[in-house]
């Protein structure tokens, strides 16, 4: 994916992110509710060696794929083929790239591929003193230790006065002429900020990228591109001129891009779920209709597809475009998952970095190609390997949560996916102990006291809410493992203490 302008704005790709094509709607649907790629020089290799390539090297990475049965599939394989062109390629998933089950568990250590080759421990931090280095989570109070996090900085304050103008000027973003449709996209922006954890982590990112110097790598392989050009003295960013620059602009705007995204996301789950709360608050699709909760989510979604292209990177663009079509391949494959994987923790992982990790890996690696760093390398592998683990412990400590604590303090309803039908981690692994819960897994906790048996089942078990927050916790120390390749900063060791948040939070 070659980021440099070519000096003619026609030129970058502008994304078209289509979810599913709705009717339009009469104008009685805006009445309130009566209820409350990455471009690539290819002069030595051409599109089918490259496609061939690629689809070997994920394949070989992912032996278990087998035992997860069919992928979940947005478009056909011809279809896919034929959106490809020379210079296009196909990126290859974070779950084939990084682990996602400790080798206790029968986890795999993905072969190296472009996208997790450079992982080098110290090429990053050479002459520079790490007083973290080799940090583990389990040295601190909360987690078996007894060391104190707050000696780490705090990850939102330093980006706090960075964040207060986050709502307006997003909400000025989405404003539309049609007033009940802006006030639906707006929702979410206006009084119920929610944890605005993305935005920060992005925040954070571009801090800890600018820390880090460009690699000098040379060759014409499509995973040495990528990277923004930089128009600034020294043709690099640095910590001291990135604070106010236009790469910070253009990171600042992907946290809101980012945003955007999640925030449709949850607009058109609530709608598929039939949820009556989000965020302590009505669902959109409960305060208007159905049909303006749909068009409020398409139009934050094409609002987003405007502001991506505007960031002038083509890599960027095919990153972030696959993470949006990760986000409805998780809600198909939620949807589509055969009874039998419904009982593999395997599934579940792949379906949460669908519809959570994705959006957050993608994003940290975009940061870094914004930064100035090519997709392959040190820096922008270390960027997304993070972003995996972090969004997988945060899905599975959501999880925990969802059997803990009261539906107040949540913001959405307590035992969600349950009546949805879902089994998460500390079902699953309440079934691995109790192998009467298996039938019910699979028949989606359909029959009247299936989920009174899980739930008594679950709290009786003295292993599988354990069990759980070790996985949480495997993934959070796999991010904190990626985070410290980076040169020590302010912000890496405020996205080290936010790790540690994420899975000792209880909210």
């Amino acid at each position: 994916m070659n980021s440099e302008r070519t000096g003619k704005r026609g030129n970058y790709a502008v994304p078209l992110m289509i979810v599913a094509a709705f009717a339009l709607p009469t104008m009685d649907a805006f009445a309130p509710s009566q209820t409350s790629s990455r471009l690539v020089h290819t002069s030595s290799i051409n599109l089918l060696q490259m496609t061939a390539t690629l689809r070997e090297e994920s394949t070989a990475s992912s032996p278990s794929a087998k035992d997860l049965g069919a992928q979940p599939v947005v478009v056909s394989a011809e279809a896919e083929a034929l959106s490809h062109s020379e210079t296009t390629m196909k990126l290859i998933p974070s779950f084939d790239l990084f682990q996602m089950l400790s080798e206790e568990e029968g986890g795999i250590i993905p072969h190296t591929v472009a996208g997790n080759a450079m992982r080098d421990e110290t090429i990053l931090k050479v002459g520079t003193p790490d007083t973290l280095e080799g940090m583990k989570l389990n040295e601190y109070k909360g987690l078996g230790g007894k060391k104190k996090i707050e000696t780490l900085p705090d990850p939102f304050s330093i980006v706090e006065k960075e964040l207060q103008p986050f709502s307006d000027s997003i909400k000025e973003l989405v404003s539309t002429d049609q007033p009940i449709l802006s006030m639906a996209a707006k929702h979410f922006f206006e009084k119920r900020h929610g944890k605005r954890f993305r935005p920060t982590i992005i925040q954070l990112i571009a801090k800890a990228v600018a820390a880090c110097h460009p690699e000098d790598i040379t060759g014409d392989r499509w995973e040495n591109s990528g990277a923004s050009k930089i128009d600034m003295e020294g043709g690099k960013v640095t910590a001291d001129n990135h604070q106010g620059s236009e790469v910070w602009r253009k990171q600042a705007q992907l946290g809101q891009i980012v945003e955007m995204i999640h925030v449709a996301s949850l607009i058109h789950d609530d709608v598929l779920d039939e949820a009556d709360t989000r965020r302590g608050g009505e669902a959109v699709h409960k305060l208007y209709s159905n049909k303006v909760a749909v068009l409020a989510g398409d139009y934050l979604l094409a609002r987003a597809s405007v502001l991506l292209a505007r960031l002038e990177n083509t890599a960027v663009v095919q990153i972030m475009a696959t993470a949006l079509e990760s986000l409805v391949a998780g809600e198909i494959m939620q949807l589509k998952s055969s009874p039998e994987e419904l009982l593999q923790m395997e599934s579940y992982l792949r379906k949460s970095y669908y519809k959570t990790a994705s959006l957050i890996c993608y994003a940290c690696r975009s940061v870094a190609l914004l930064g100035g760093h090519a997709y392959g390398s040190t820096v922008a592998t270390a960027c997304e390997e993070f972003g995996f683990h972090m969004g997988l412990a945060f899905q599975i400590q959501d999880d925990i949560l969802d059997f803990t604590a009261a539906a107040s303090i949540l913001g959405k309803p307590a035992l969600a996916d349950m009546s949805l039908g879902l089994s998460t981690a500390p079902i699953l692994y309440a079934a691995q102990e109790y192998p009467h819960l298996r039938p019910l897994v699979k028949r989606r906790f359909k029959e009247k006291g299936d989920k009174q048996t899980a739930l008594e089942a679950l709290y009786k078990s003295e292993t599988a809410m354990d069990k759980a927050k070790q996985l949480a916790q495997f993934h959070a120390q796999k991010a904190v493992d990626a985070l410290l390749r980076l040169p020590q900063s302010e912000a890496r060791d405020a996205l080290l203490r936010l790790t540690y948040v994420v899975i000792t939070r209880k909210k």
